[in-house]
């Protein structure tokens, strides 16, 4: 997991290229471009969409992580805290394709503002979208980096 400032994004570079290719695109400018459809940047190996929506102070919601993608995410508009715990600590209640549905408690959280990022690795488990104080609109920009092949 990395957390830091959108000015700062390009330190994290030599992880791996396709994170590479996210890390130039953080700036203010092409998240503001950013629809709300899927767009694909390179195929399904780097994708980003912008949700909006509204935060929810309902801890009862699933966790959810990835084997196989790599998350970044950013809010272009409002605030939201991010859950994070390790995922051998969850029960998997639904599971489709690169997507791990669970239940747990947070150990940690991230607060997401406009001009922060998340980066979140194969098998960190996280559940977006967690009101920070109380429940409000937020518009959060995800990328999604296939970083394991099958």
């Amino acid at each position: 997991m990395i957390y830091a400032d959108l000015k700062d994004a390009k330190r994290y570079r030599g992880i791996h290229p396709r994170l590479d290719q996210a890390l130039e695109l953080l700036t203010e400018d092409f998240l503001r471009s950013v629809p709300t459809q899927r767009t694909e940047l390179d195929g399904s190996a780097l994708f980003v969409t912008r949700f909006d929506g509204k935060t929810s102070a309902d801890d009862a919601r699933l966790f959810e992580y990835h084997r196989r993608y790599l998350d970044i995410f950013t809010v272009v508009a409002g605030t939201e805290q991010v859950d994070i715990a390790a995922p051998e600590n969850m029960t998997v209640e639904k599971q489709q394709d690169d997507y791990w549905g669970c239940k747990g408690r947070a150990e940690q959280a991230v607060i997401l503002r406009p001009g922060s990022f998340l980066v979140l690795f194969p098998g960190d488990a996280h559940r977006p979208g967690t009101a920070v104080q109380e429940p409000g609109a937020v518009s959060r920009i995800v990328f999604k980096i296939l970083i394991e092949e099958k």
